[in-house]
């Protein structure tokens, strides 16, 4: 046996009577489409529900799968204690998981658990689920701050366990979409909020598992998103796989996104190999923009491959141009792999000189020296893009209406304390966010008056 159907669904509390009291006819829609995806569930008959939730325990660089035998939760946080779920664990299929994804090299277990108690996004599909069926061993997944690969590998993974334990398996994949479509929802309004949807709803109606993979973090952090990655682990448990694909509901009334949809394996498709398509389309990606590189991002590149491969820095190469060898500035190199960050280091003022040094220095710090992640290996070269800034002077201001997010840096001191966020970035739209993300970076408390500088960059990439 092996996955034999995937359900896409939300998970709003509201939706439950006992915590809507009446606010959850809002979304009746939702509520039939849950009621006939749990309905489905129920006629295959599954072993075991592979259930995924944004909710659940989450890490930067981990998948935490829960351990134990059992777990149990209640609506306590949303005034309904009374709303209680109780759920047995598959103890057998994670400890194959486990196994697998150390295999596979995909960073996943049962290590990191904070709490036993089920999370809503776990409790409200398994609301629906108990009313209908309850003869199954449960798996819960959290996400993770990784790659959409990433994600989608986990999701093969599944599905090999549940091929060699012979499990009959379902997969349900918990997530809201935007929290931005309205003024009055959560989160407020984003442009992005309803864009995001709609091609969300494109996608899962049309069984197109390629769009979950290509969304930029960017672009999906601003639509305030929830479910995406569930949906990526999704598609990786239905990989090569011929599926059905229907789309349930989609509605928005509370200004964040719902929609059901289901999908049933037919057999086998080796044209729906996703995550291969996805890589070869990114390494494509890579070789163009290298193709296109100047000798800043060069020199980066060059930096941290030598010292990845050979462990010694490179030695300055003949082709750099005098500026980069007489100049003197602060630099950032940042490193991104799927589009998201991979390692970013820098220097607010020189401390090497030239520009070209201080770029080497920072790049192979960016490699190896972040503290928010493991060092670049080498089999992950190949997949790196980079950019280099690099800084021009800084000048004091009294006022963030000297400030520009798009053209001006910002520097935030306050005693010695002092945090630094580059301009124009993706997701950073106003100047109190430049300030607010830069005084968090240097521990700054957000009421703290602070001196205030701004400089400009030079953006290579």
């Amino acid at each position: 046996m092996s996955v034999l159907a995937a359900f896409a669904v939300p998970h709003p509390p509201i939706i439950l009577p006992e915590v809507g009291h009446g606010e959850e006819r809002k979304i009746i829609r939702t509520a039939e489409a849950y009621y006939e995806a749990m309905r489905r569930v129920a006629a295959i008959k599954p072993d075991t529900v592979v259930l995924i939730s944004p909710h659940a325990h989450m890490y930067a660089d981990y998948f935490h799968i829960s351990p134990g035998k059992r777990a149990e939760g209640n609506m306590g946080v949303f005034h309904t204690p009374e709303v209680k779920i109780t759920a047995e664990y598959d103890a057998e299929f994670v400890e194959k998981l486990t196994q697998l994804a150390e295999t596979e090299k995909v960073p996943a277990g049962t290590l990191g658990e904070r709490s036993k108690l089920l999370d809503h996004g776990t409790m409200v599909p398994l609301y629906f689920l108990n009313k209908v069926y309850t003869d199954y061993k449960l798996v819960r997944i959290g996400l993770s701050g990784l790659s959409p690969l990433v994600h989608y590998r986990l999701g093969q993974c599944i599905a090999r366990t549940a091929d060699e334990l012979g499990r009959r398996t379902v997969i349900i994949a918990s997530g809201d979409l935007s929290h931005r479509l309205r003024q009055d929802g959560p989160y407020g309004f984003a442009p992005e909020g309803p864009e995001f949807d709609g091609q969300i709803i494109k996608a899962l109606e049309a069984g197109d598992f390629m769009k979950l993979l290509e969304f930029s973090p960017e672009f999906a952090d601003a639509a305030g998103e929830c479910g995406l990655r569930s949906f990526q682990i999704m598609a990786g448990a239905l990989d090569k796989k011929a599926v059905t694909h229907e789309l349930l509901s989609y509605e928005g009334p509370f200004g964040v996104g719902y929609c059901g949809a289901v999908f049933e394996t037919k057999g086998n498709d080796e044209s729906r190999n996703f995550g291969v398509q996805f890589e070869k389309c990114e390494r494509k990606r890579i070789e163009s923009l290298r193709e296109n590189e100047d000798e800043y991002v060069r020199l980066a590149r060059l930096s941290v491959e030598t010292y990845i491969k050979t462990g010694r820095r490179a030695d300055l190469p003949e082709w750099l141009t005098e500026e980069m060898k007489s100049r003197r500035a602060g630099t950032f190199v940042s490193l991104k792999k799927h589009g998201q960050l991979r390692g970013c280091i820098g220097t607010i003022s020189p401390v090497t000189g030239s520009v070209a040094e201080e770029i080497m220095q920072n790049a192979v710090s960016s490699a190896v020296c972040d503290p928010r992640f493991e060092p670049v290996s080498e089999h992950e070269l190949p997949e790196l893009s980079y950019s280099v800034d690099v800084l021009g002077d800084t000048e004091l201001i009294s006022s963030p209406e000297q400030l520009d997010v798009k053209r001006y840096g910002v520097i935030v001191e306050s005693g010695r304390k002092r945090g630094l966020l580059l301009p124009n970035l993706e997701g950073v739209d106003t100047v109190e966010e430049q300030i607010s993300i830069a005084k968090k970076k240097a521990g700054i408390s957000p009421d703290e008056k602070v001196v205030l500088r701004r400089f400009e960059v030079v953006r290579h990439k």
